[in-house]
């Protein structure tokens, strides 16, 4: 890999980039007359981001919700979701989505990838829930790496009202994380979105963020074809050619519901 290209997308004006989000986060509340905000965190770097963008200046209107699968959710995830609460200070509930989701098993078919997308669904079923209920707006998660790859679930984990972090690549997510005091255990592990059991998102992915950030970034911010990517990250072709897959083929996940008359509502 290029290590030049890689400190070019680290290397930003975070506290000015955290001081625009703060402004965003502000105006998206006053604009829709909404009461705070509500997050899901599982006790990973976008979440934790999420987490600490919110409590600075609206910490006594932020919900946090702690959902785990207590069947495959690492109980390291979950104390570590807790230690950040109590590094911010705000409010929080924890609900074990299991029951739940056995609840769901009993009427449908087996299927491992589709119940892991389920247990997303649940958790943003219960996070629309509590933010019907207060008012409140849904924070969605999604960095840029993980938005433009498509590795989120549609109607899950990629539903909300705004999201803060998403012009962000995953690299400068772990790089934000730094300036906002996140803790170096949560911004150094392993992405996971624990659908299923030792579920790993490079692992899934066949490929690490470096490497996709790298080639995303060439291809949307240089503007080079995918074989100039190639050589100019320095990574195989075939890698190239397998993320330029990946956004295409998930395209309809951040498109609104196609319909067959264009100029029709």
């Amino acid at each position: 890999m290029n290590q030049e290209i890689i400190d070019d997308i680290k290397n930003q004006d975070y506290p000015s980039i955290i001081k625009k989000i703060e402004e965003f986060l502000s105006e998206q509340l006053e604009k829709s007359n909404a009461k705070g905000l509500i997050l899901g965190l599982s006790g990973g770097v976008d979440s934790a981001v999420l987490t600490y963008l919110a409590k600075r200046k609206h910490k006594e209107k932020t919900l946090a919700m702690i959902m785990p699968d207590t069947a495959i959710t690492p109980k390291s995830e979950t104390e570590d979701a807790l230690k950040m609460i109590s590094l911010t200070g705000i409010e929080y509930k924890l609900i074990d989505i299991n029951p739940i989701v056995n609840q769901y098993s009993m009427y449908l078919e087996p299927n491992e990838f589709a119940k892991g997308n389920l247990r997303a669904r649940v958790r943003t079923n219960i996070i629309y829930y509590y933010a019907n209920l207060k008012n409140y707006l849904v924070l969605g998660s999604s960095d840029k790496s993980e938005y433009l790859l498509g590795y989120f679930t549609k109607y899950g984990d990629g539903a909300s009202d705004i999201t803060p972090v998403i012009s962000l690549y995953k690299l400068q997510v772990r790089e934000i994380a730094k300036h906002l005091g996140v803790p170096d255990y949560v911004i150094s592990k392993k992405s996971s979105p624990h659908l299923w059991k030792e579920h790993e998102a490079e692992k899934e992915l066949g490929v690490s963020y470096e490497e996709i950030d790298s080639i995303l970034y060439c291809l949307n911010e240089k503007k080079l074809s995918s074989e100039e990517t190639a050589r100019s990250a320095s990574i195989d072709y075939s890698i190239v050619e397998k993320i330029i897959h990946l956004c295409k083929n998930s395209e309809h996940k951040r498109s609104l519901p196609y319909k067959p008359f264009r100029d029709q509502v």
